[in-house]
């Protein structure tokens, strides 16, 4: 009880703000003998983990949703971050919040140092560098620059009225941050489940890495760029290396193992009975569960064809299972006539991110009876037989349960970071680093991801890309981006390649309607057409430069008028 108090006063605490940065009054951190002991620093570590991406803030309309890039549409109506048509806010809660956990983080550190035993609390000063890196990281993809603290402040300190600094120099921090942490963490395999662990440090700071060195890269800044790829590789290998983690392949699921790890419980969830401890690949996740951490969101209901309208851009990026892009492969790819036709010797992972025509497809609510696709399993079924009339004809499928829970109740853990986004984070730094990539180095990860679900596919490998006339970085970044949809990295990816301006102009296009079996299985449809025959889901969209980074809020260039507001966007 006396802990319980503890930790329920120190969130408490927290929520109370007087600043610019969002930090404590300095009377609220008198704390007394909280200190005392492993297990204080443990409870006030546990608010760390709340800090996290989710399926809130990913799945749904958030800063690194995909519904803000340009592969969904969100049925709900036009996204302003998407179209280019964002304003100054008057606050902003990214901006605030993460200042607060950057505080927090702080304190943990500065009680850490005057502590007997350090070896004791180890794990717990690298959650707090951890997830200190973590926020800043979230500063610096959205904003640029930010002000630096590496203690608690007071209300009274001059830093508060600080310029930012600059990005560079948070990057610098926040690799510094997760270099440390990797050192102090127990190893994944040794701490409590649902903790951060060594491995999770690294693949972490593969991704800060790859994307600090590749925004700097293509915006002129050759060997700043080079030396940050050149760590995100070493990171990536860091964990590769470690052979603690694997693409979670269950032989028993054949083809559907992907589909099937992103929504296992530890209830029967998928055909086989798997639950959440055969899953081998997620190194750092968000943890649910029906009972005790129930999602809380309208996960199913939102993901399974219903609010999520995907692009063709998205569709048209899945490889003929001959290893070749559609408009290279005409033996393959079966083109547009029949509604199922382009679905056809396509990636495996295609029919089991998207909903394939003619398919059933089962929910929360209208569940499977027993797993086999027999009649009355089909039977049950949410959508019998798929013929698709609305949206933009292309739907999701990614991360709908298929098993009988109420609503808002599901319980599969999301991955903040997991094995096959830091084997592509490997071939991308080491490609992008060297402007080449053996072999060798593709099959140690690329290719363990693409082959993940298409055994038969050929290996992407130099002499295939050249008999093929394929550009290595396109294949790379197309990889990335099938593997990871739906998943909040899009739009990021968009920026630090300094494509989105680009991309996200082009209209959002949807199934090719004119000259198709869609002009009678859907005769309605009332989005008008480009001239080779799409349905156009959102055309007027715009990008200009100051959208690379988001605006600082009002109310905070008020507080502090030497932040300055990022460039575009005026003052």
């Amino acid at each position: 009880m006396k802990y319980t108090l503890k930790a329920i006063l120190i969130l408490i605490l927290g929520c109370l703000t007087h600043s610019c940065l969002d930090l404590d009054p300095k009377d609220q951190i008198a704390d007394g003998n909280y200190w005392n002991s492993v297990t204080d620093y443990k409870l006030f570590a546990n608010q760390f983990y709340s800090w996290t991406r989710d399926f809130s803030n990913s799945v749904y309309d958030a800063p690194h949703s995909d519904k803000r890039s340009d592969l969904i549409v969100d049925k709900g109506g036009t996204n302003v971050y998407s179209n280019g048509t964002n304003s100054i806010p008057a606050s902003d809660n990214n901006y605030t919040d993460n200042y607060n956990r950057i505080r927090r983080a702080n304190i943990l550190l500065q009680k850490a140092e005057t502590y007997d035993n350090p070896t004791d609390i180890a794990q717990y000063v690298g959650e707090a560098k951890f997830f200190r890196a973590y926020c800043y990281f979230e500063l610096l993809q959205l904003y640029g620059d930010a002000i630096i603290t590496k203690t608690p402040l007071d209300v009274t300190d001059p830093e508060l009225k600080a310029s930012r600094n600059d990005r560079s120099e948070v990057a610098d921090l926040i690799i510094q941050d997760l270099k440390d942490a990797a050192g102090l963490l127990s190893a994944t395999s040794a701490v409590e489940s649902g903790r951060v662990g060594s491995e999770g440090a690294w693949a972490f700071l593969s991704r800060v890495a790859l994307y600090e060195g590749t925004w700097q890269k293509f915006r002129g800044n050759t060997v700043r760029g080079k030396e940050l790829l050149d760590i995100a590789a070493n990171a990536a290998k860091e964990v590769i290396n470690s052979k603690k983690f694997s693409l979670y392949a269950p032989v028993i699921l054949g083809d559907s193992a992907q589909k099937y790890m992103f929504i296992l419980e530890d209830v029967k969830s998928n055909p086989a009975g798997l639950q959440k401890s055969s899953n081998t690949e997620y190194i750092f996740s968000r943890r649910h569960d029906e009972t005790l951490n129930p999602i809380n969101k309208n996960i199913t209901k939102e993901c399974l064809a219903n609010a999520q309208m995907i692009s063709h851009k998205f569709a048209a990026l899945y490889l003929c299972q001959d290893g070749l892009p559609i408009d290279k492969s005409p033996n393959m790819f079966m083109g547009y006539d029949k509604i199922e036709s382009e679905y056809l010797n396509r990636d495996n992972r295609m029919i089991y991110t998207l909903c394939k025509p003619y398919g059933y497809f089962w929910s929360n609510e209208n569940s499977r009876v027993n797993w086999t696709g027999d009649a009355a399993d089909r039977a049950s079924a949410s959508i019998k037989g798929l013929i698709p009339t609305s949206g933009s004809g292309y739907n999701n499928q990614k991360w709908a349960t298929e098993r009988a829970v109420n609503t808002n109740y599901e319980g599969y853990d999301y991955p903040i970071i997991r094995y096959a986004e830091v084997l592509l984070n490997y071939a991308e730094a080491v490609f992008e680093r060297d402007e080449t990539i053996s072999d060798e180095d593709l099959n140690i990860s690329l290719n363990l991801v693409r082959n993940r679900i298409n055994t038969q596919m050929p290996k992407l490998t130099n002499s295939f890309a050249q008999t093929y006339g394929l550009d290595m970085r396109t294949e790379i970044r197309r990889e990335r981006t099938v593997e990871l949809f739906n998943e909040g990295f899009r739009i990021d990816d968009l920026k630090r390649w300094k494509t989105a301006e680009t991309e996200m102009p082009q209209n959002i296009l949807g199934i090719k309607w004119t000259g198709t079996e869609y002009q009678t299985r859907w005769p309605n449809a009332s989005y008008s057409k480009n001239s080779d025959g799409f349905l156009i889901i959102e055309s007027g969209r715009k990008w200009e430069d100051k959208h690379y980074l988001y605006p600082l809020p009002t109310d905070q260039l008020q507080l502090n008028p030497n932040l300055k507001q990022n460039p575009g966007w005026g003052e």
